[in-house]
């Protein structure tokens, strides 16, 4: 038995099929480099189509892989600085320990959070403590034949309050996976994935709020024309619908255009449209 998919990735593959592909009122740049040492330069720049808000970030990565330690440290344009040291099956075998740590040099404001996973066969489990509180947030999915079940909770120890609780059931087998979740007792939802083909993936996602009818649903594919391009669309009960065209000019730069129509305000406009370029190297 393969290990479960932490908590938040339960769904992930339908999760995918909605967000991956598309980059609506946005203008973005994704720069990957890798030097010779090991260490690895993520570069990201994007622009608001809508205000002209430009952004940006840098991201570095640095492993070794014999202590098993890896340093991940991160800048954006919000004069945010992040740093992330994870030590991996070191302590025990599955077991992962992070720190967490961000510094705004404007404000001086410093927040932290203690990391802690354990996978194994049949569970994965996790556990973070954020010094702000402090909060904890702990979760835990156990697998057996292609089943998943899995439990989130947040506990904040200031309030002593429960301010999560989440449960999850889901199916997983090699082309299809099913997802279900109630949050607070308040919040359904789930999803079905579905590859149908080695070209054709599709997925349906459906939510509803407890004392409300307002139902939420989405339908989406992605379909692989060759080996260098593909075309994703999706449509939802709001009459939304996202188109994205994702094409390998040559290995290692890919171009992503994406166009999101308002089909209920067709005339009064009010669409959004989008470019990405990824570049690895």
């Amino acid at each position: 038995m393969a290990v479960p998919p932490a908590y938040s990735d339960l769904g992930k593959a339908a999760k995918d099929i909605f967000s991956k592909g598309y980059g609506f009122g946005l203008v973005k740049l994704d720069l990957k480099t890798k030097s010779q040492s090991g260490v690895e330069f993520n570069t990201s720049g994007s622009s608001n189509t809508d205000t002209g808000k430009a952004s940006g970030s840098l991201e570095t990565k640095y492993k070794m892989k014999e202590l098993g330690l890896s340093v991940n440290q991160k800048w954006n344009t919000d004069n945010t600085l992040g740093t992330e040291v994870t030590v991996e099956d070191q302590l025990a075998q599955g077991l992962k320990v992070g720190l967490d740590t961000s510094f705004v040099p404007n404000t001086g404001k410093k927040s932290g959070k203690l990391k802690t996973g354990y996978k194994r066969d049949y569970m994965n489990l996790g556990c973070d403590v954020d010094f702000e509180g402090p909060i904890i947030q702990a979760s835990a999915v156990l697998g057996y034949e292609g089943w998943l079940a899995g439990y989130q909770m947040s506990f904040d120890t200031a309030k002593s309050k429960l301010t999560q609780n989440n449960f999850a059931l889901g199916y997983k087998a090699g082309d299809f996976q099913l997802h279900t979740n109630v949050n607070d007792g308040t919040e359904f939802g789930g999803s079905i994935y579905q590859k149908v083909n080695d070209e054709l993936e599709t997925a349906v996602t459906l939510a509803w709020t407890a004392g409300s009818n307002n139902t939420r649903f989405g339908i989406a594919g992605k379909y692989k024309l060759d080996k260098d391009a593909s075309l994703s669309a999706k449509v939802n009960n709001a009459s939304l619908i996202g188109v994205g065209y994702t094409q390998s000019l040559r290995p290692g730069v890919k171009v992503t255009l994406s166009a999101l129509i308002d089909a209920k305000n067709f005339n009064t406009g009010g669409h959004k449209v989008g470019m990405g370029f990824e570049i690895e190297a």
